[in-house]
């Protein structure tokens, strides 16, 4: 890698970890001051509602006694399912935001619990040292997504599992939401009644849309640009890096694992027009199966050879 490129990489990682270090996730997600008990069981029950199927994906249960990493902690609200399970929980985040609220998260729960600031490219951690490690919604947003999860790999002991959420790219809201409702969109927010529309019609803040009015006033050129609509089309209109991944490329980042299986879940009804807030959740776990927006990727590490 060329200095020029190196440069650069660490650059779009700064930009990365201010953007989280200023919007920490969830946090906007409740109505309660930051780092009190209100305000994380707010979270927590906002996220375990809207995505339903987290628990049985993540399946926290199974981690009792287990050595576990997460890697992009948050809030600890993940991280909390799989201490009352009973794991040995360790949670690292880029940011020193997240890392305190986790710990405050964990500290009102009395809930034991190992937080760090870490990048996910280059954690410090011993070869072999975790069960398992889950990384959910993380990775996508690191300039350099398979060397995390060599360091992945790494980490995790023979046999030690890897649970890791990527954004879909052969999903509905890749395929359809962004690249082509969102994007015929955008040309509504250049006015006020666009931008009224815009809200009426995805129900998306307006404070959010301003945002988005505001960069596309800046450089449209620049924001329409795929790599970067997406990226701001994803969480928050000043989120630097964004990608997506189809099941062949997940396949090809995690090919040093003995065993992979892919699943995918979350069909955000907020983006189906006219049906989606009436879809049965059957249905909605149904279509999620195959064009959702979480691709989850379970990987098992390969055992030691006892050859010699």
């Amino acid at each position: 890698m060329s200095s020029t490129t190196k440069e650069a990489t660490a650059s779009l990682k700064e930009r990365v970890r201010a953007f989280w270090q200023a919007n920490p996730c969830g946090v906007k997600f409740a109505d309660a001051p930051a780092g009190t008990r209100a305000f994380f069981e707010r979270v927590e029950a906002h996220r375990y509602a809207k995505e339903w199927h987290i628990p049985a994906a993540a399946d926290f249960q199974s981690a009792r006694a287990l050595r576990v990493l997460e890697i992009g902690c948050g809030l600890g609200t993940d991280g909390a399912q799989f201490a009352r399970a009973g794991a040995d929980y360790t949670g690292v985040d880029l940011t020193d935001a997240a890392v305190a609220l986790a710990r405050r998260n964990f500290e009102l729960q009395n809930l034991a619990g190992e937080f760090r600031t870490a990048d996910a490219e280059n954690l410090d951690f011993a070869d072999e040292t975790f069960d398992l490690v889950y990384s959910h919604g993380v990775l996508h947003h690191t300039p350099d997504t398979a060397r995390a999860v060599r360091e992945i790999h790494r980490v995790l002991k023979p046999a030690g599992r890897a649970v890791v959420m990527l954004y879909h790219r052969d999903s509905y809201n890749y395929r359809v939401n962004i690249s082509v409702l969102r994007r015929a969109g955008a040309r509504l927010l250049h006015s006020e009644a666009g931008l009224r529309l815009a809200h009426l019609v995805t129900r998306e803040p307006v404070e959010s849309l301003r945002e988005h009015a505001a960069r596309i006033r800046a450089d449209g050129r620049s924001y329409l640009s795929p790599e970067e609509f997406l990226s701001r089309n994803t969480d928050g209109a000043g989120n630097p890096l964004t990608r997506v991944y189809s099941r062949e490329e997940a396949r090809a980042l995690f090919k040093d694992f003995a065993e992979v299986r892919l699943a995918t879940h979350f069909l955000n009804k907020r983006w189906l027009p006219v049906v989606g807030m009436i879809l049965p959740r059957a249905v909605e776990a149904r279509l999620a199966a195959r064009w959702g927006w979480h691709l989850w990727i379970y990987a098992k590490k390969g055992e030691k050879s006892t050859e010699y």
